[in-house]
């Protein structure tokens, strides 16, 4: 194994995933710190965790094992991979968990760069936009666990953290990546926020951390890190080919974003609302849901997707960390009998609803496919069943019936 990566949660991984494999990688995705060794053949590990929205000692603690398997496969370059939004809040869990593990690697220069603009992330002047508004006002503030009420990347940055914040300006990315490498050799700063608004950049940002011990950035950054071991002759030709899967199909969408709460508008299929409310009063149940589900024809959709108003009213209600949980264990308990009923094809909306679902579903290793969508690949994850793991905000108003009929081609 090359490149070990570490990723704070299972979408973002699976993004991850995707992008390295369209790089010519041969990338497996595992869910949670594998027990034993790698296959041969494995050129890019993924280590999938949930650990975006947990305590920051606990984020740490399973970041440092998830590296310490990475590099008992052999990894040279290590990967941290966090949301292109750059999901956290001023405690953590991104800067701590980078400080950690660049003291475990002894990384004297970590570049920060969570860019992607295929699906309008950008970073300039050190502040990240999404799309053409800034990330503070692109409805991230509104998030429930990680709203991000903050664009400049620096600033937010450096209230995670025990040392400086440097920044890597535009004009020097434009340069190429020579220029990068002597201005990263030049700053006093461990931790760099790096400009980048074109897949350009990120390809030279790229090149220029050949070398690095340690990259942190969204799954943009890893755009040019396969060119790295290309040059020196360290990969081998990828296998190729994707064969869905024929069966039953259902979408469960927790996320809260402006993105997923157009896709849910947009369902042409049948819909089943599950409020806060009815959860904690024991209203509805996860096997009654998916009794719903699957007495349903066409694409059945079970979706807690609500305005950020509504969202902000249960938490003052019930507590924050309870509705999150509630929330969670419901699309957890009901993926696991949607699979036992039939569902060979399951795509899920938001990270910590996939999350919850992965862990459910206890399926250790995913095989990446084709793209769906940017950021969102088919995977699989067994002889009889098919995912799609999508983070809150991407896809397109169609995506749910884009990524059946995707996670169905060829069966």
């Amino acid at each position: 194994m090359l490149l070990g990566c570490i990723g704070d949660d299972f979408t973002g991984s699976s993004d991850l995933g995707n992008t390295l494999t369209r790089a010519g990688m041969r990338t497996v995705q595992y869910v949670g710190v594998p027990q034993g060794a790698a296959d041969e053949g494995v050129e890019a590990g993924v280590v999938a965790l949930k650990s975006r929205s947990v305590p920051v000692e606990e984020a740490v603690r399973l970041s440092l094992d998830a590296l310490d398997w990475l590099l008992a496969q052999g990894c040279e370059q290590i990967l941290f991979k966090y949301c292109s939004t750059f999901d956290s809040t001023p405690q953590g869990n991104i800067g701590p968990v980078a400080e950690a593990l660049a003291e475990r690697l002894g990384a004297d220069r970590v570049i920060f760069c969570p860019a992607f603009p295929g699906a309008g992330r950008r970073v300039y002047q050190g502040h990240l936009f999404v799309g053409d508004r800034l990330l503070s006002e692109s409805g991230m503030e509104n998030h429930p666990l990680t709203p991000m009420t903050d664009p400049d990347l620096r600033r937010w940055l450096a209230r995670q953290v025990k040392g400086p914040v440097g920044h890597l300006p535009a004009d020097v990315v434009f340069d190429g990546a020579e220029a990068i490498r002597t201005r990263l050799d030049a700053t006093d700063a461990r931790l760099i926020v790096c400009d980048a608004i074109r897949d350009a950049d990120l390809m030279a940002l790229g090149a220029a951390a050949a070398g690095l011990r340690l990259v942190t950035g969204g799954s943009g950054i890893a755009m040019g890190l396969p060119e790295n071991f290309r040059k020196a002759g360290r990969l081998s030709k990828a296998a190729a080919g994707w064969r869905g899967q024929a069966g039953r199909a259902a979408v469960l969408s927790g996320s809260c974003s402006n993105a997923t709460r157009a896709q849910v508008a947009r369902h042409e299929g049948p819909r089943l609302e599950i409020t806060a409310e009815a959860l904690m009063a024991g209203e509805i149940t996860a096997r009654e849901a998916a009794g719903w589900a699957l007495a349903q024809e066409g694409l059945p959709l079970v979706y807690s997707s609500a305005d950020p108003e509504v969202v902000r009213a249960a938490q003052e209600r019930f507590g924050r960390e309870t509705v999150a949980g509630r929330v969670e264990d419901f699309f957890a308990e009901t993926a696991r009998a949607l699979v036992e009923g039939g569902v060979a094809r399951l795509i899920t909306a938001g990270g910590e609803t996939s999350g919850a679902v992965v862990e459910a579903l206890a399926r250790d290793t995913l095989e990446i496919g084709p793209e769906i969508a940017p950021g969102v690949p088919c995977l699989r994850a067994g002889p009889d069943l098919v995912l799609a793991l999508k983070s809150g905000n991407f896809g397109g108003p169609d995506f749910f019936a884009e990524a059946d009929a995707m996670l169905g081609q060829g069966a």
